[in-house]
C-alpha cells in the first residue's frame, strides 16, 4: 500500500490507511475514503466505492495533488473493490491535470476520457459474439433477408450486429434459433499480432534519410523532443516518420499515431501492414465495444504495439509510451468542440513531455503556431522539400469566374471543363472539390418564398438528394424531401440554391455522361467497409472523377490521378473566422496536393470571383512563405494567436431570455484588466442550437496574462439558473 495520510490528531484504526478518490462527477469534488486491509492500492489504481446507496468509480490520488480538508477517520467508508486494470500511470495523471488547469474543465471530465471503456474496467475473460454459418433459416421475411445481406463477413454482440444491420435483436435471435446464426466464443484479452519492424523497409532518398536518423535518434534517446515535420504533399512524411515507429518497436516501447479523420484509418492501415506486416491497433468511436475493450487493455498492459486513432486515443493509458505522432497536424479536428474543449495536437505534445518521448507534428501546410514555435526554437523544425520518386508539384491556373463565367444553372466554368475532357480522353482521373455536403444548401418554393429550415437549430435544412432528404448539419434532424411546400401547398415549386458535391456530381454526369463518379463525403463514406471500396476503387481506375469536400483533401494517393478543380475557392473565406485565410490556403493546397503524385504531370484550376486575395494569390504563385508571412504580420499586429490568446465564453439555454440574462450577467461581472479585454456578450452566429439559444463572449489576452484564473475566478463568483450552461473555450477555432 503507497498511498498513506493521518492526521497528526487522529490514530487510524489498525491496518486501515485513507486514500483521497477522483470520483467520476464533476459536482463532487475529491472523496476520502478507507482502505481494508485485504485491499492494495497505490495511486492510480482504479477502485469502487460506496457513495450514499450507490457505488462509484474512483481513481486514487496523491493527497497532495487534490486539495480538500481530511474529513476525520470515524466518518470514512471503505474503498469496495480495486479494478482489475494497472493503475494509471504518473505521466497519465500529470496530464489528466494539466488538461483540466489548461481547458478550464474539470479534472473527473478528463480522467473518464482515460476511462473510455468500463467493459475493459471488468477484467478479462471471454464473451459471446456471433457470425452467420451459411445455413438456410427457411423462413424468409424482408428483416431477415436485411439481417443476412448486412451481416456477411460481420462478427459481434447481438446488439452491435442488430445496430450494424439495422433490425432489432429479436430478428437476430431468431436468426440464432434457425441456425443462421452462431455463437462464438472470443477472449477479450487476446494479444494482437506482432509488428514486424524489419519486414518491408523503404528505400528512401539521402533527404529522407536524414530526417528519418533524426527520428530514430530521438527515440532511442528516450527523452521529450519536440518536431515539426515539414514536408510538401507527397514527400514521404509516412515513410520517413515509419523509421521512427520502427525504432520504437525494436526497443519494445509503444507508439501513438494520431489521424485527424476516421475515413483516413483504412488507407494509412494498408500502408502500415505493408511496410510492418500486421494491421495497427485502431481506436475511434465508431469501434465495436468489445474492440475498445480489447484495445483499452492490451494498450495498458503494454502488448499492443502501435496505436493509430482519433484524438480521444491521447488519454488511453499506455504502460512504455515511446514515440507519439500527430498525422495531418495542421487539421481542426483535432480540436474538440463540446465538453472537454480541448486541441489533440497541444494535448500530444504534453503528454510526450510528461512521458519524456518524443513526438513529431507532421504536415504539409502546418499551423501557424507550430511554425512560430520552430521559429523560437522550441519545436525541431525538420523539411522535406521535394515529392518523393521524382513527381513534381502540380501546375496552378487561376480560373476567373468573373470573365470565365459558367452557363446559367451551371458551376464548373468552361476552362475546368476543357481541362476534365483532356484527363477523360486519356484514362486519367479527375477530382473536383468544395467542401459543401449535399445536393444544395437551401431550399425554397419558387411560389410564396418559403425556406426550409431546421426546427431546432438557426440553420438551412440541406438536401440530400442521393438520400432524398432534408437534414441539419449541426444537429442530425432529417425530414423527407416533400413533394410540395409546406407553407401554400403548391407542387412542383421547390427549388434549390447554390451547389454541394452531389449537385457538382449531377453535373459532371450531364457533360460527361460516361465518365464514372464518385462522391466523397462522410455521409457517403460513413464506415471502413465503404471508404475501403472507395479507395480500391480508385486504384483501379474504376472512378474517372471523385466529387468531394474536405475529406478527400488529404492521405489519399492515386497515381492516375492529374487534375484537381476547386470549384469555389471564396468560399471558406466567409463567415468571419479569424483563421479563415489559413485554413482556406491549408484546405487548398492540401487538396492540390492529390494531383500529380506519381509519374505523370498534375494540374491544379482554382475557380474564384477574388482571384487578388493573398490566399489565392499565394497559391497561384505557389509562394507558401510569402502567405505565412503575411499572415504572421496581420496576426502579430492584431494580437492575435500566437502572438495573444483568445478564450471564448458560451452561454445556452433552452429559455432564450435566461440565457440573455446570464450572458449579460457574465458581461457585467468582467474584470478589468490591462492586459484583457472583453468583446460582448453578442447572439452566437448559431444562435439556436439543438434547441438552445445560444450567446458568446470574445477574451482576448496579451500572453502575460493569467487567463486561465481570470476565467475561474471570474464565473466562479456568478451563480445561473439550473437551465443555463456555461463553457468555456481555450484557443478556440469554431467562432459560431
Amino acid at each position: 500500500m503507497n498511498q498513506t495520510e493521518t492526521s497528526p490528531s487522529e490514530t487510524p484504526p489498525a491496518g486501515r490507511a485513507r486514500v483521497r478518490l477522483l470520483v467520476m462527477n464533476a459536482a463532487l469534488g475529491p472523496l476520502d475514503y478507507t482502505v481494508p486491509p485485504s485491499l492494495d492500492v497505490e495511486p492510480g489504481s482504479v477502485v469502487i466505492a460506496p457513495l450514499g446507496p450507490r457505488q462509484v468509480t474512483g481513481i486514487v490520488w496523491e493527497t497532495e495533488r487534490l486539495p480538500g480538508a481530511p474529513v476525520p477517520f470515524a466518518k470514512l467508508r471503505p474503498i469496495l473493490d480495486v479494478m482489475p486494470v494497472p493503475p494509471l500511470s504518473a505521466p497519465l495523471r500529470r496530464l489528466i491535470e494539466w488538461t483540466a488547469d489548461y481547458y478550464c474543465a474539470s479534472m473527473s471530465s478528463v480522467a473518464r476520457m482515460a476511462l473510455s471503456s468500463g467493459a475493459a474496467l471488468r477484467g478479462g475473460g471471454s464473451i459471446t459474439e456471433y457470425r452467420l454459418t451459411g445455413e438456410d433459416p427457411g423462413r424468409m421475411t424482408p428483416q431477415r433477408e436485411r439481417a443476412l445481406d448486412a451481416l456477411q463477413g460481420e462478427q459481434g454482440t447481438i446488439r452491435e450486429l442488430s445496430a450494424l444491420s439495422e433490425v432489432s435483436e429479436a430478428v437476430l435471435r431468431g436468426l440464432v434459433n434457425a441456425g443462421a446464426l452462431e455463437p462464438v466464443q472470443v477472449d477479450i484479452d487476446r494479444p494482437y499480432p506482432a509488428a514486424d519492424p524489419a519486414h518491408a523497409p523503404p528505400a528512401l532518398n539521402d533527404g529522407q534519410q536524414a530526417v528519418a536518423d533524426r527520428f530514430v535518434a530521438a527515440v532511442a534517446e528516450r527523452r521529450f523532443a519536440p518536431f515539426l515535420l515539414d514536408g510538401v504533399t507527397g514527400s514521404g512524411k509516412t515513410e520517413v516518420y515509419f523509421e521512427a515507429v520502427a525504432e520504437a518497436i525494436r526497443s519494445d516501447r509503444q507508439v501513438l499515431v494520431l489521424l485527424p479523420e476516421i475515413a483516413l484509418t483504412e488507407n494509412f492501415l494498408k500502408r502500415f501492414e505493408a511496410r510492418f506486416g500486421v494491421a495497427p491497433v485502431v481506436w475511434h468511436s465508431n469501434q465495436k465495444s468489445s474492440e475498445r475493450r480489447r484495445a483499452w487493455r492490451q494498450v495498458a498492459s503494454g502488448s499492443a504495439q502501435v496505436v493509430v486513432g482519433a484524438r480521444s486515443a491521447l488519454f488511453l493509458p499506455f504502460a512504455r509510451l515511446g514515440l507519439i505522432v500527430v498525422d495531418e497536424a495542421h487539421e481542426i479536428s483535432f480540436k474538440q468542440d463540446d465538453g472537454v474543449r480541448y486541441n489533440a495536437r497541444d494535448v500530444a505534445v504534453m503528454r510526450a513531455r510528461f512521458e519524456g518521448a518524443p513526438v513529431i507534428l507532421a504536415s504539409a501546410t502546418p499551423a501557424l503556431e507550430s511554425l512560430q514555435m520552430a521559429e523560437a526554437g522550441v519545436y525541431e523544425k525538420l523539411d522535406l522539400p521535394a515529392r518523393f520518386g521524382g513527381a513534381n508539384l502540380p501546375d496552378i491556373a487561376i480560373v476567373d469566374l468573373r470573365e470565365q463565367v459558367p452557363p446559367r444553372g451551371r458551376w464548373i466554368a468552361p476552362p475546368l471543363v476543357e481541362a476534365m475532357r483532356e484527363r477523360l480522353d486519356r484514362g486519367e482521373q479527375a477530382l473536383l472539390f468544395l467542401n459543401r455536403r449535399g445536393y444544395a444548401p437551401l431550399t425554397l418554393c419558387r411560389n410564396c418564398g418559403y425556406r426550409f429550415q431546421c426546427p431546432n437549430c438557426s440553420a438551412w435544412l440541406v438536401e440530400h438528394r442521393l438520400s432524398a432528404r432534408l437534414a441539419c448539419h449541426h444537429c442530425g434532424h432529417e425530414v423527407p424531401s416533400p413533394e410540395a411546400c409546406p407553407e401554400c401547398g403548391e407542387r412542383d415549386c421547390l427549388t434549390a440554391c447554390g451547389p454541394g458535391v452531389e449537385r457538382i456530381a449531377d453535373e459532371v454526369s450531364q457533360i460527361f455522361p460516361e465518365a464514372r463518379t464518385a462522391v466523397v463525403t462522410s455521409d457517403t463514406l460513413s464506415n471502413p467497409e465503404k471508404i475501403g471500396a472507395f479507395v480500391d476503387a480508385a486504384h483501379a481506375g474504376a472512378i474517372d472523377v471523385i466529387v468531394g469536400t474536405q475529406l478527400v483533401t488529404k492521405g489519399y494517393h492515386f497515381p492516375e490521378l492529374t487534375l484537381v478543380g476547386v470549384i469555389d475557392a471564396d468560399l471558406g473565406l466567409e463567415g468571419g473566422d479569424l483563421r479563415a485565410a489559413e485554413r482556406s490556403y491549408q484546405q487548398i493546397a492540401q487538396v492540390a496536393g492529390r494531383a500529380g503524385r506519381a509519374k505523370k504531370a498534375g494540374e491544379v484550376m482554382i475557380q474564384t470571383r477574388h482571384p487578388e486575395a493573398p490566399v489565392i494569390a499565394a497559391l497561384a504563385a505557389g509562394d507558401r512563405d510569402a502567405f505565412y508571412a503575411a499572415e504572421t504580420e496581420a496576426r502579430r499586429h492584431a494580437g492575435a494567436p500566437p502572438f495573444g490568446r483568445w478564450a471564448a465564453i458560451i452561454v445556452s439555454s433552452e429559455d432564450e431570455a435566461e440565457a440573455r440574462d446570464a450572458a449579460r450577467a457574465i458581461g457585467g461581472a468582467a474584470p478589468r484588466m490591462d492586459d484583457l479585454a472583453v468583446y460582448g456578450p453578442a447572439p452566437a452566429p448559431l444562435s439556436l442550437l439543438r434547441n438552445r439559444y445560444r450567446y458568446r463572449l470574445l477574451i482576448y489576452a496579451r500572453r502575460s496574462a493569467a487567463l486561465q484564473d481570470t476565467l475561474r475566478n471570474w464565473l466562479g463568483s456568478l451563480a445561473f439558473p439550473s437551465g443555463v450552461r456555461v463553457g468555456i473555450d481555450i484557443d478556440p477555432y469554431s467562432f459560431v
